[in-house]
């Protein structure tokens, strides 16, 4: 509704009406605005000599406008009444609305009549402060005006509904906010000074305070009374003239006023002009709602110049994060340096050191050797001679070729080759994309916010910072996660994509590229997404019997059936090699729960296997058969019991399924040859509850099983 404020405040005083009044071009005016603003007219122009002339003008005629001009040609705040010489030239003034309004030419005459009641001076003339129209008045005066109820009753129930804080009138200084209205004094006080200045007793102790709100309606409402005629103050309006437009009361009939006249009950022609105006005001809705959509138009606009005003910040931006990806390469290449700094000081030192050693051990056996030849006893000579010489000889041939070589040179083969982007620095420059070339810019990769998760990829994109050409959407594309064609995922306006059914730990090459009516921009740089080795995976609600139960963050599944009932997990595998397991929580009564991989579309108010879009092993607590398209084969001994662990390997490499029970494979590879999109499986019915294990690495003996195949 705050809207509508400046609807309900008067052009004059720029305040909410009071007492408002209709003028004939339907603006309205406050009763004592419009009497402030009364301009005294020459005699010749009067309504009395008006009709002793004998013009058929009627009372409400406006006075011609270019003989009456509230404005000059240049609009200089000066208005004055062209065509009478007797009226004087008076300056304008503007209201509090900006409206611009003619002063009255003489002060009223002092009165204690209300505004409406006292007299106005002869030959009066009122000029709308909206339209600049003139009207001059007759005998009535501003009684000639009817009032308007309905702007009243409007205005009440605005203000009741902001219900603003009301300040006492009787503060001195800082007015405190009013806790009470006396209705007879018409003043609004504080709790301090009502005790003070309206004590409970005496003769105010009839008066009747109410609630600030309440007082204030009450105090706009106080003069309000049922619409009444302006000729006849007596008398309620019934009936409505069609000719003049405006109610009438039934003493206006009986005088002849509308004799001639088209006359309707009031009731009906209220009905009908509210018809006529809702209907009005759904032509003026219409127009409504086109500024709103033009106004979002123009302020699409501005952020779009603002965002161009930011091309210096962008450019900046952008320099920076060339300056900041050098900085990175050269923190890369120094560290290359030291690391082969570090690794020539090691060569060099550890030959230092083995040198050392085996020079020490060289001089020690020349010196022993230089004490056994000052020996003069032949035959303890001769004893060790020749173990001694093969020792010296051996010695010296570990000095042979190469052993006094260094290693390592001193020179560093690392060359930095610094000329490409040399060149590149000197080529940067400024794309310009023109109408001669309105293909969209190449978008940019945001690899912070891409990523994979288990055998799905995220990729988010955007436009260039100084792009100007808008795109119409964009056009993504995956390679086949083997160093394959690239095929197109995705083709629509958004700049996030996931992507899901890819195989598990493989490399995938994704690429963007934008689009509008023009064209195609170029793609994007290639973005290399490794999806994960092992899966992490949860049963699927959404796909399961209605008789499963689900707990644990739907990892743990029961039944609360006697039948078998099937659950599927959430992720598919098609390509690699998979492993999870399932620990048996609960096992009751002996039931036979299967366990495996099924299609999408498998049958899940059966038991697992017993269509074609299963492959499974059921158990018991003595033995296990494997089951397909409700075939069964190799039954094998060894059952299950609470606590139990059953491994389902699906290795789609080698397109084999094979089972495993407490970490010991059960049986033979149960099924050879199985290709497509396998989704882990299982059925069990309320006797059973199981806790699926994911994440899993392929079990050990397995791999080296595989790698000696």
């Amino acid at each position: 509704m705050e809207e509508m404020e400046e609807e309900l405040k008067c052009p004059v005083c720029g305040s909410f009406y009071r007492e408002p009044i209709i003028l004939p071009c339907s603006h309205n005016l406050c009763q004592a605005c419009a009497r402030n603003i009364l301009v005294q007219t020459p005699e010749s122009e009067s309504p009395q000599s008006r009709r002793a002339s004998g013009s058929g003008v009627s009372d409400y005629d406006y006075l011609d406008l270019d003989k009456m001009s509230l404005y000059s040609e240049a609009d200089s705040g000066y208005g004055s009444y062209g065509g009478f010489a007797s009226a004087p030239t008076t300056p304008c003034q503007k209201s509090p609305n900006g409206v611009r309004v003619f002063p009255p030419a003489m002060p009223p005459p002092a009165t204690h009549l209300s505004p409406a009641l006292a007299p106005v001076p002869r030959n009066s003339c009122i000029t709308c402060p909206q339209c600049h129209r003139s009207l001059i008045l007759d005998d009535r005066g501003l009684r000639g005006f009817p009032k308007n109820r309905v702007l009243e009753g409007v205005i009440d129930r605005y203000q009741q509904s902001k219900a603003a804080a009301l300040k006492c009138q009787l503060c001195e200084k800082a007015p405190k906010e009013a806790t009470v209205m006396c209705e007879q004094c018409d003043v609004f006080y504080c709790d301090p000074c009502r005790l003070r200045c309206h004590p409970p007793r005496g003769p105010l102790a009839k008066h009747r305070l109410v609630p600030p709100a309440q007082g204030r309606v009450s105090r706009r409402l106080s003069p309000r009374k049922v619409s009444t005629c302006t000729d006849h103050e007596l008398e309620n309006h019934s009936m409505y003239c069609v000719q003049c437009k405006m109610p009438v009361c039934y003493q206006c009939l009986e005088e002849g006023k509308h004799s001639s006249h088209e006359v309707k009950a009031l009731g009906a022609m209220w009905k009908l002009h509210k018809s006529q105006l809702s209907q009005a005001l759904n032509g003026l809705s219409d127009r409504a709602k086109e500024a709103k959509e033009f106004l979002v138009q123009l302020r699409n606009m501005v952020q779009q110049i603002q965002n161009s005003v930011e091309f210096e910040a962008c450019l900046v931006a952008q320099c920076d994060a060339l300056i900041d990806a050098l900085n990175r390469r050269k923190a890369q290449l120094l560290a290359r340096v030291n690391k082969e700094h570090e690794h020539k000081l090691k060569v060099v030192r550890d030959q230092i050191s083995h040198c050392t050693v085996k020079l020490r051990q060289t001089t020690g056996l020349m010196e022993y050797c230089l004490e056994v030849i000052k020996e003069n006893d032949p035959s303890g000579f001769l004893q060790i001679s020749d173990a001694l010489i093969r020792r010296v000889h051996l010695t010296e041939d570990q000095w042979g070729k190469g052993t006094l070589t260094p290693r390592m040179t001193t020179d560093f083969d690392l060359s930095l080759d610094n000329s490409p982007l040399l060149q590149s620095i000197h080529q940067l420059d400024f794309v310009q994309v023109k109408a001669s070339s309105p293909v969209p810019a190449t978008p940019i990769l945001q690899l912070e916010e891409c990523c994979t998760h288990n055998n799905s990829a995220t990729l988010s994109w955007k436009q260039p910072p100084l792009s100007t050409v808008p795109a119409e959407g964009y056009i993504l594309e995956l390679d086949d996660g083997s160093g394959g064609q690239f095929r197109e995922v995705y083709v629509g306006k958004e700049t996030m994509c996931t992507v899901d059914g890819l195989h598990f730990n493989s490399t995938y090459n994704a690429r963007v590229k934008a689009f509008n009516k023009t064209g195609v921009s170029p793609y994007s740089k290639t973005l290399v997404l490794q999806t994960s080795e092992v899966a992490w995976f949860a049963f699927d609600p959404g796909s399961a019997h209605s008789d499963i139960i689900f707990s644990n963050d739907n990892l743990t599944v029961t039944c609360s059936s006697y039948d078998d009932r099937v659950v599927l997990g959430k992720t598919g595998f098609s390509k690699g090699v998979h492993y999870w397991e399932l620990t048996i929580d609960r096992y009751d009564n002996h039931p036979d729960p299967a366990f495996g991989v099924a299609r999408m579309d498998v049958m899940k108010d059966v038991m697992l296997g017993k269509d074609d879009k299963a492959w499974a092993m059921y158990v018991d607590n003595n033995r296990s058969w494997f089951m397909h398209n409700n075939s069964h084969t190799n039954r094998t001994e060894g059952g299950i019991t609470k606590g139990a662990t059953i491994g389902v390997l699906l290795d789609l490499n080698r397109k084999t399924l094979t089972f495993f029970i407490n970490d010991e494979q059960q049986g033979p590879i149960a099924f050879d040859n199985v290709e497509g999109l396998f989704f882990p499986a299982v059925s069990l019915n309320r006797n059973v509850q199981v806790t699926l294990h994911t994440g899993l690495p392929v079990p050990d003996f397995y791999s080296s099983r595989a790698s000696i195949a």
